[in-house]
């Protein structure tokens, strides 16, 4: 064995397999751990209807792609969906999926009393929500039944208040139960729901709410992260004074009485506008009258999510009742085996489309736990506290979030019990190699490590977690049932072992039903069907893995990196940089000349007590050459002191790319630390191309 191979196995990095060229990833974990799980139950009531002969997983995703009508009927029924009125016509099959065919035609139902009315969320002393904030000093229980009362009364007070069918209602909230509430009550009322995160700037916010004009505003007067109080009445008072829509806000006071500075302030502050508390707002309603569910047709919108915006104005994603519904049901019961048992942790803000996801994980009969603050606070170990304490069985976590805790050196194997743990998902970047063996090695042996790709563009995912196959390190584990996901190269070829393009060839029901303010529907065919006719593009890189059926996500595709002729993505790069213990974080993009010649240049941001020289440079250059090719080595290799990120924790390359080619970054309000763009502004190096 050649010394290169042998780092390669000692580091659990993907070997191509000379003999048939397919890869060959380390085998992470087997299933077997959830018994028969809902998958097979289904895989063998389609064997059974359609007198087939399903024996793997495999063979029911070509199934469910190839007759996808069938199995979005057979799921919608698996599911036990509650419609008021029953469906004509599952889907027009004629129709290609940029024609946006609609689906459950004739169908009516409810997003709330999907989530309130289900049986098994009948017993109204079962657990709903668990809520806790990063001083851990109490655990609230929220029960179905006191969520069902407390919608009750949201639902009639904001009836009281003028809010029908199609008003758009949003929150400016952190994940806690009054966003679920109000979430839940909007949607039982047929209005549309949107929500951000208290920590977006008020420019970003309002470029978003201007658009979709709310008349509600759900808010809090001061959060707390990282053992700090943020004032968040400064923030309101400039929204207020810019957005005219808005009739009425609802604020959610921080309960800590002996802050009498800021509860004067909140006081005056609602003697200025038409604001009540929430607690005053819920008193108006009433909550012994049953709610009076509107009656959605399937695709009536239930919540609008908003593209990231680093590129121009955020895209208003419009998102059906029925598609989001079924869509998560689909994802929850069938690919991640979740029910009653089960209690779900997802570290998300409201402002990311997991936190929808999320929520739907109660129409399936989980409880959740909705954790605001510092996952790190008041102890490193604040989050493995929690999910011994509650009895967590399925941790949602950013693969910046399992690094940091890998780089703290928590061990939660050697320190908390982890009992109930079934399930770890991590989404918002690829998962590389080393997070999966951090996982398998310092938190739990025996647990299905779901790395999962979707977005806000179609609130799910494309790819995702399977109990009935095999964990495999670097590889998202399979493509989603009814999801007709390809790899395409520049020719509009699908190709297995290659990468490309991640496409979809069929329509689904998750797909948003228009972008707000589109009426012609010209942006929306410009961000998906542009490059491929009749195809949804997604935006991502990828490789599809012929032997295992995996999905290497390998970055965004308009960071995709081709000098030299040889093209491959970033997060290829940064799987290497994240192995190397002196290096903090990075961003790799493309650089062009007048010629239009292609280099690459690496940025590094290094940890404090490391410094940048001659010999980080080369250690870089050899892992690189060792691990990749002498042609993937960046031609420049520079210091950063901080690297850009969206608010929602995506690291960003498109605004460096557009500053190194001498353009200008319009839109900053979508980007956390818009500090961090002034070295590239500035940089003498990368002006000498």
């Amino acid at each position: 064995m050649s010394i290169n191979s042998l780092i390669n196995n000692l580091l659990n990095i993907k070997i191509m397999n000379s003999s048939n060229g397919e890869m060959d990833p380390k085998l992470m974990w087997s299933p077997g751990m959830f018994g028969t799980t809902k998958m097979d139950v289904f895989r063998n009531i389609i064997n059974e209807k359609f007198d087939l002969e399903l024996s793997s997983y495999s063979d029911l995703y070509q199934w469910s792609v190839d007759n996808y009508a069938d199995f979005w009927e057979q799921f919608s029924n698996f599911s036990d969906i509650i419609y008021t009125s029953p469906y004509e016509t599952v889907v027009d099959k004629s129709k290609t999926i940029d024609e946006l065919p609609e689906w459950f035609s004739g169908a009516k139902l409810n997003y709330a009393q999907n989530v309130l009315e289900k049986p098994e969320n009948s017993d109204p002393n079962k657990a709903a929500v668990f809520v806790i904030s990063e001083s851990q000093t109490h655990i609230e229980r929220v029960t179905f039944g006191d969520l069902k009362s407390r919608v009750t009364s949201l639902v009639s007070a904001m009836r009281k208040y003028g809010i029908s069918a199609g008003d758009r209602v949003v929150g400016y909230l952190p994940n806690g139960r009054e966003a679920i509430e109000a979430f839940l009550a909007t949607s039982a009322i047929g209005a549309i729901w949107s929500s951000t995160s208290p920590d977006f700037g008020i420019s970003g916010v309002l470029e978003r709410l201007r658009q979709i004009k709310p008349k509600i505003l759900f808010s809090v007067d001061s959060v707390v992260y990282n053992g700090k109080r943020h004032n968040h009445l400064d923030k309101l008072s400039q929204l207020m004074s810019s957005l005219d829509s808005i009739e009425r806000v609802i604020i959610s006071p921080l309960k800590t009485p002996d802050d009498n500075n800021n509860n004067n302030q909140l006081n005056d502050f609602m003697k200025t506008i038409k604001c009540q508390t929430y607690d005053q707002f819920l008193a108006e309603g009433d909550h012994q009258k049953s709610i009076t569910y509107f009656d959605a047709p399937f695709n009536h919108p239930l919540c609008i999510l908003f593209s990231s915006g680093t590129t121009g104005e955020p895209k208003c994603l419009v998102h059906s009742v029925g598609g989001t519904l079924i869509q998560h049901l689909k994802e929850h019961i069938l690919h991640g085996n979740v029910g009653s048992n089960d209690t779900m942790l997802f570290y998300t803000t409201t402002g990311w489309m997991m936190w929808n996801w999320m929520v739907s994980a109660l129409a399936a009969g989980s409880a959740l736990v909705v954790y605001d603050g510092s996952p790190f606070k008041p102890t490193s170990t604040s989050l493995w506290d929690v999910i011994d304490k509650i009895g967590v069985t399925i941790l949602g976590a950013s693969p910046k979030g399992l690094q940091t805790m890998q780089e703290l050196g928590l061990k939660p194997r050697e320190s908390h019990h982890l009992e109930r743990l079934h399930t770890i998902l991590s989404t918002g970047a690829p998962l590389n190699d080393k997070l999966f063996e951090y996982v398998y090695t310092s938190i739990k042996t025996d647990i299905l490590l779901g790395s999962i790709s979707g977005g806000s563009d179609i609130i799910s995912c494309f790819a995702g977690q399977n109990p009935t196959i095999g964990v495999h390190s670097g590889e998202i584990q399979a493509r989603n049932l009814g999801m007709a996901v390809e790899c395409w190269d520049h020719n509009g070829t699908n190709v297995i072992n290659q990468k490309g393009e991640l496409v979809c060839v069929k329509p689904f029901p998750s797909m948003p039903t228009m972008l707000w303010n589109d009426p012609k529907g010209n942006k929306y065919r410009n961000a998906y069907f542009s490059q491929f006719k009749g195809v949804w593009t997604h935006g991502d890189f990828c490789l599809i893995n012929g032997n295992t059926n995996g999905i290497q996500m390998l970055g965004r595709s308009d960071g995709t990196l081709n000098p030299n002729g040889i093209r491959f993505g970033s997060s290829e790069i940064y799987n290497i940089i994240d192995t190397i213990d002196e290096i903090d974080d990075s961003v790799c993009v493309s650089q062009y000349n007048d010629k239009n010649e292609e280099r690459v240049v690496l940025f590094v941001k290094m940890k404090a007590d490391f410094d940048f020289n001659k010999t980080i440079v080369d250690k870089i250059r050899t892992e690189i050459r060792n691990r990749l090719s002498p042609r993937h080595i960046p031609a420049v290799i520079l210091q950063v002191t901080d690297i850009p990120y969206t608010i929602n924790g995506k690291k960003i390359e498109v605004a460096i790319k557009r500053i190194i080619a001498g353009k200008e970054v319009t839109n900053r309000n979508a980007i956390a630390n818009p500090e961090s763009l002034e070295y590239f502004n500035n940089c003498i190096e990368i002006s000498k191309l």
